[in-house]
């Protein structure tokens, strides 16, 4: 079968990352005996420019035809005096989730052992290493809760308020999508809540506990989100899946991200109920170095294994992926952000690092084929 995979690569270094994670997804379709075709459209910035909205019409039908979505990063200084909700990170992200109902975000922050001096945590814990999983559910809770707004502005009295509301549907679908992702990792889930302090945490808690009684095999532990930040500089490696809502889980994966030592090496994936699927790095467009062919494309090659992974069924091709992206790094292959200043002159560039991935994959399966 033919998968159809709908490229946005979006704005700053998005096109140049996304153009390694094209050239990857070749290579491993080729290595491992699967077709894919794709099909760019505009989002962003770009689009604004193009088409007058972040989120065009056109976009949008070209993402229903496909059957995943790959995103690069959208957003810059250049639309920054845009109204908020016509920015290009709101308008086309939301409007993305909302529109393919993507209310599972999954971003796994592991910190492999030739990374761990990149990481800010002291030595002794970032040598340990950590695989964290965060799933956080995408479409509820306090950013989408009603009502929200301002009132009396300009007056003494003037407020503005947010409603952080979430239903068992909402609870329960997300709980099970992390038991049943621990069950292939750990089998340990750790559910951040405020259950001390706010009604939708008490709700949440209670229905996790629900869930978990389908998954007698997981260890299920709750843990109130501001002792979360602090036991993930203290401990990270406690953690194996991570269950949180919406905001708390937009604050504790960045904190995930930060603790691997770049955001550069983060992949993240959103998921709908059927299985369709979003697949972007976790960082954002860094237009001071966009066009300079010095980004790190490894967080975008990564979101390419996890599209191949949980919407087009190809596992073999993702691990190869990771495991080419992994070797990649260990035999001391870095782009700059992963140096320091006086080695910078060793770093590789954004097109050298995916060819040694690719190169990678071939030697890899090379290898496994002749045994």
């Amino acid at each position: 079968m033919m998968s159809k995979i709908a490229i946005l690569a979006g704005d700053g270094i998005g096109p140049e990352v996304m153009a390694q994670a094209e050239k990857v997804l070749q290579t491993v379709a080729q290595q491992y005996d699967f077709e894919i075709s794709t099909a760019h459209y505009d989002v962003g910035g770009c689009a604004i420019d193009n088409h007058g909205e972040a989120l065009p019409e056109s976009t949008v039908k070209g993402c229903e035809q496909a059957d995943a979505i790959l995103f690069g990063s959208v957003g810059g200084p250049k639309w920054s005096n845009l109204p908020p909700t016509e920015q290009p990170e709101r308008a086309s992200l939301l409007g993305l989730r909302g529109h393919f109902g993507l209310f599972c975000n999954m971003r796994p922050a592991q910190l492999q052992s030739a990374m761990s001096h990149l990481s800010p945590l002291r030595a002794d814990i970032s040598e340990a290493g950590f695989d964290i999983l965060v799933i956080r559910e995408l479409t509820g809770g306090i950013y989408f809760g009603e009502p929200k707004g301002r009132k009396n502005q300009g007056q003494e009295d003037e407020a503005a308020f947010d409603t952080m509301i979430y239903s068992r549907k909402e609870i329960s679908r997300i709980a099970h999508l992390a038991f049943q992702s621990a069950q292939k990792r750990r089998n340990k889930v750790i559910s951040i809540d405020k259950a001390n302090v706010l009604a939708s945490s008490v709700l949440w808690r209670e229905v996790v506990i629900e869930v978990s009684k389908d998954y007698p095999k997981v260890e299920l532990e709750h843990m109130y989100v501001d002792n979360a930040a602090m036991q993930l500089v203290r401990d990270p490696a406690q953690f194996d899946v991570m269950l949180c809502s919406n905001l708390f889980g937009d604050i504790l994966s960045d904190i995930c991200a930060m603790i691997t030592g770049s955001m550069g090496l983060l992949p993240s994936a959103s998921l709908n109920e059927q299985g369709f699927g979003m697949y972007e790095p976790a960082g954002g467009t860094a237009p001071d170095i966009a066009g300079k062919g010095i980004a790190n494309p490894i967080a975008q090659i990564l979101s390419a294994a996890l599209m191949l992974r949980h919407s087009l069924n190809q596992v073999e091709a993702a691990s190869a992926i990771e495991n080419a992206v992994a070797a990649t790094l260990s035999a001391g292959n870095f782009t700059g952000d992963l140096l320091s200043p006086e080695e910078r002159h060793k770093a590789k560039s954004t097109n050298e690092m995916g060819d040694i991935i690719c190169q990678y994959i071939r030697d890899n399966k090379t290898t496994s084929g002749a045994k």
